[in-house]
């Protein structure tokens, strides 16, 4: 967020020098006809203006973090602080006056003349004009800027923005076994961290540097540790190399969406249980939340990942889709149970993507079978359990 700021505060202040610079191009007569004497006054209203503009739109952005923070999920925040818009709007304001600051000095000190007032008099013009347009636009943004629903929009953007950049490809069965793997040479994390990327490209280029096969073994978002190894290499290799594969992992103290799905389906859970406990008893929003969760669970579905494009020698391990169901299913199951709707709408959102996914049939109806038990223990009334087992049974009854 500073350096867009930083950057269009410099592009004020030089915006407000160039009179000095391009005054020699107007002439005399055209600056005496143009009005530039007024430039003084419209700078003072301009810089005033734009700070109290500038201390409310921080304000407002600081309120929408913290409603995020205490009544969505703190994992969210981070979406909105990356919200284009707004850095663009207090970058404008914030820049603006700069703008009007260094014109108002530069003016005391009778560095422009008459023609350089000129030129000063249109850059103010074309600021007031952008000014406005960031006005107009963020006066529609903030209308709904950190709500719930614009923050479930935005996880679900950035979990499918995720799974397009998946290099690997969704394994639709159970997790297959790893032990082909033992022998290779491992290669272990110096710190505890989570994975938030990974260069493919650069271990490719090792793997044929070394001649080696290189297995990876963490995905982005998965914890690693000293003890538990990042990827596996099937020969030794020199310590420069074992340094170079390391770093071809980014690690970081915390999860990002950029290249991690199921951290995108975790913080939708996150939402939908933070609105279904006893303190906000908000249904609506965890149906929300699952049908967006069943859209990016279509496209994980749907997504074919290029693997011939990754390098012959670097081996990538699938996504599970057991692992992405428990992640998102499970937690709406428990905490939505007592809730007949919650537990109905889960239920059609897991039939239509078995029937959407038959080769993952057998995974989703054993999630959607434990939400259904969890309905039925939770439930009270016997028509809301009845309607919970008919709804499962249209679904995953064998035919």
């Amino acid at each position: 967020m500073w350096f867009r700021a930083a950057l269009v505060c410099a592009f004020g202040g030089a915006l407000a020098l160039a009179g000095a610079l391009l005054g020699h191009t107007i002439s005399y007569d055209f600056a005496a006809k143009i009005g530039s004497q007024s430039v003084d006054n419209i700078l003072t209203i301009l810089a005033s203006s734009m700070l109290a503009v500038t201390t409310f739109s921080l304000t407002a952005m600081v309120s929408a973090y913290s409603g995020a923070t205490s009544t969505i999920t703190p994992r969210a925040v981070q979406l909105l602080i990356d919200d284009s818009t707004a850095q663009n709007t207090l970058a404008t304001f914030l820049g603006s006056f700069l703008f009007a600051i260094v014109g108002i000095i530069a003016l005391s000190t009778g560095l422009y003349g008459e023609t350089g007032r000129v030129i000063l008099f249109l850059g103010t013009i074309v600021v007031i004009l952008f000014i406005v347009f960031t006005l107009l636009r963020w006066i529609e943004h903030i209308a709904r800027f950190g709500r719930v629903s614009d923050t479930i929009d935005r996880v679900e953007r950035a979990a499918m923005a995720a799974v397009d950049t998946l290099a690997m490809p969704v394994a639709l069965e159970v997790q297959a076994d790893r032990s082909a793997l033992r022998g290779m040479v491992a290669i272990f994390p110096e710190t505890v961290a989570r994975v938030t990327h990974v260069d493919i490209a650069v271990l490719g280029q090792i793997a044929e540097a070394v001649d080696a096969d290189i297995h990876i073994l963490a995905l982005p978002g998965k914890l690693v540790e000293p003890e538990r190894p990042l990827a596996l290499v099937s020969r030794a290799c020199e310590d420069d190399r074992i340094a170079s594969i390391r770093e071809a992992f980014t690690l970081s103290h915390h999860r990002v969406f950029d290249h991690d799905p199921r951290f995108g389906l975790i913080v939708l859970s996150e939402i939908a249980s933070r609105a279904l406990s006893p303190a906000v008893n908000d249904p609506g929003t965890a149906i929300a939340v699952i049908e967006a969760g069943a859209r990016v669970l279509r496209r994980i579905v749907d997504h074919q990942a290029d693997v011939a494009a990754l390098p012959h020698r670097v081996h990538v391990p699938p996504v599970h889709l057991a692992d992405l169901l428990d992640d998102w299913c499970r937690p709406i199951g428990r905490d939505g149970a007592a809730l007949v709707e919650v537990g109905i709408r889960l239920q059609k959102a897991l039939g239509s993507l078995a029937i959407h996914a038959e080769g993952a049939r057998t995974l989703i109806r054993r999630a959607a079978q434990d939400a259904a038990e969890r309905a039925k223990t939770a439930l009270t009334s016997e028509a809301d359990q009845a309607a919970i087992e008919r709804t499962y049974a249209s679904y995953f009854s064998q035919r």
